[in-house]
């Protein structure tokens, strides 16, 4: 199986290089694109030297400026598929998801069509440095948007994630509006409405090595807003979905 890792990034230049060694050293067979948001910092740059030193493994897609977590994976989901991917990995690059939980999401894969790396599992854990405060507003965030959308799922905001071909190319991503880490959750959403099978694999998430988050309350905040949105835009294809699985019960 050819699996593409899409790894969007801005300013990961500490952090690019060692999490392409770590992805390369796993049992599987792996490509790497990195989607650079024009990072000041050289990611952009590392990335091209990469590419140098493993043509047939790594690519780079080059974008203008900070375009937003959506349009990164958009991208990147339609230049995997056309480079004949078997499967698409999602990852954020500052090793807060580790490389070596895709060997069990690859296996789950072979049942599923869509694998989360899930923190809120049975097994699954978050870092111990993380405030309580933080436990909480993350613990209660995913409570709230798998409550509202009836996912039945324990990590719907989860960034670490892994796609059948078959999955993506079955998924109107042309219809996919949302922006930030709310397109985490309308991804998630919008494949359970279309009755793909979902499955999660527990992961340790861990606090990043390097650089600076691009996390905040205010995005936390957005995003728990507009998982209403996400409800109302899906409601007719979730009520067709709900009749059909009635039907055949």
């Amino acid at each position: 199986m050819r699996i593409t890792v899409i790894i969007p990034t801005y300013n990961e230049a500490e952090n690019l290089p060692k999490l392409v060694s770590a992805l390369f050293l796993l049992p599987l067979d792996i490509g790497v694109l990195v989607v650079d948001d024009d990072s000041p910092d050289g990611t952009g740059q590392l990335a091209d030297e990469l590419a140098t030193a493993h043509p047939e493994r790594v690519a780079v897609l080059h974008r203008p400026g900070k375009l937003g977590l959506r349009s990164a994976y958009l991208e990147g989901f339609r230049v995997a598929l056309d480079s004949g991917a078997d499967a698409v990995a999602q990852m954020d690059a500052d090793f807060s998801h580790d490389p070596q939980a895709l060997v069990g999401m690859v296996e789950c894969l072979k049942t599923c069509d869509l694998v989360l790396g899930s923190r809120y599992t049975n097994g699954g854990r978050v870092d111990e440095r993380w405030s309580v405060w933080r436990k909480a507003l993350s613990a209660f965030g995913n409570y709230y948007a798998r409550t509202i959308l009836g996912l039945p799922l324990r990590d719907v905001t989860t960034g670490f994630r892994l796609w059948r071909r078959e999955t993506l190319l079955g998924m109107p991503l042309e219809c996919i509006r949302a922006s930030g880490y709310i397109f985490l959750v309308e991804m998630a959403y919008l494949a359970y409405c279309l009755e793909f099978r979902l499955g999660e694999v527990p992961i340790y998430f861990t606090e990043r090595r390097a650089g600076k988050s691009k996390m905040s309350f205010k995005i936390q905040i957005e995003a728990a807003l507009r998982v209403w949105q996400v409800l109302w835009t899906y409601r007719d294809l979730r009520r067709r979905g709900f009749a059909a699985r009635r039907g055949r019960a």
